[in-house]
């Protein structure tokens, strides 16, 4: 059994890490949130300890690390995106390996300051990129790679995930703190599609607004046509009529590639691998960083690259 900490245990994606803990036959000792409404602890770990303040949560976690006993090992990091170096850079100096959810870092640089520090504590930074554990996405992978050939796939990528108006005024609407949309919401995305394509080739930006950004990335062997969106006006008029507020899309080659269930249980098959010694590191973020910070840094040119059908055809609301 292995111990654990956990930072950012009143976000939206802490359960799927507690869970994850505990479905791993793992303690989660100690968790740390500036706000207080953590209430789902009680369903996982009711004896862990709660702090509101890092100083004393730090505190906390260097005594058991002096005294060798209940030492963590882990430290699960669910914070806000900016704050993802800072607490991966704690974890690796207190003597744990940090798991941090996507996006690792907001810059392709950050990544190579966590190397020195991973050189000098022997430490590991783990990442989460579940997509890559997803079995309809390596069996696509295998079936890709069995068949590679000079010609390049045809790719459509959509992603609609409504949120309300609460998310342009909490920090996920500041791009300094979350890195903007497609940092924040299509990351993971980006890294699938490299696994699945190989090195990126092209990236050219057709919009990037705070709710929405399309895009065109050629990779080794596809060229990708991209659109995110937060608005809910952007989900298809049937699924929207039938109450949907997200839809995914991935077609290939004009094929839509299903892949919409097999979700809920992949920070598990996360934990797992990570902690068999089988978990993404800190090489394995570095293509879909590197896209996200151009995209996000880039000049706007819908004269470069293929436009996604929604600006095609005007659909975007």
């Amino acid at each position: 059994m292995s111990n654990f900490a956990l930072i950012g245990a009143a976000g939206y994606i802490a359960p799927r890490h507690m869970k994850a803990i505990a479905d791993t036959q793992n303690n989660l000792l100690a968790a740390l949130d500036p706000s207080d409404s953590v209430g789902i602890i009680d369903s996982y770990f009711p004896e862990a300890h709660f702090f509101t303040e890092f100083e004393r949560f730090d505190r906390y976690v260097n005594i058991l690390r002096d005294k060798k006993t209940d030492k963590i090992d882990y430290v699960s990091i669910c914070s806000p995106n900016y704050l993802h170096d800072s607490h991966m850079r704690f974890a690796l100096r207190s003597g744990a390996d940090a798991i941090c959810e996507k996006p690792l870092v907001l810059n392709p640089e950050d990544i190579d300051g966590l190397q020195v520090v991973e050189n000098e504590t022997g430490q590991k930074v783990n990442t989460i990129l579940q997509l890559r554990v997803h079995p309809s996405i390596v069996a696509l992978r295998q079936k890709i790679k069995s068949s590679e050939t000079d010609t390049k796939h045809e790719v459509d990528l959509t992603y609609i995930t409504s949120r309300g108006r609460w998310y342009l005024e909490s920090w996920k609407g500041d791009t300094r703190k979350s890195g903007g949309i497609a940092t924040n919401i299509g990351v993971h995305f980006y890294d699938m599609l490299y696994f699945l394509f190989g090195d990126l080739q092209e990236n050219n930006v057709h919009l990037n607004d705070p709710t929405k950004a399309a895009g065109y990335l050629e990779f080794e062997h596809a060229r990708c046509r991209w659109f995110l969106s937060l608005d809910e006006n952007d989900v298809p008029t049937e699924a929207r009529n039938n109450g949907a507020r997200t839809y995914r899309s991935i077609t290939i080659d004009d094929k839509e590639i299903e892949f919409s269930g097999g979700f809920a249980d992949l920070h598990t098959r996360s934990y797992e691998e990570i902690l068999s010694g089988n978990g993404f590191g800190l090489n394995e973020n570095w293509a879909a960083i590197e896209m996200v910070s151009k995209i996000r840094n880039a000049k706007i040119d819908s004269t470069k690259g293929e436009r996604h059908p929604k600006l095609v055809t005007g659909a975007v609301s």
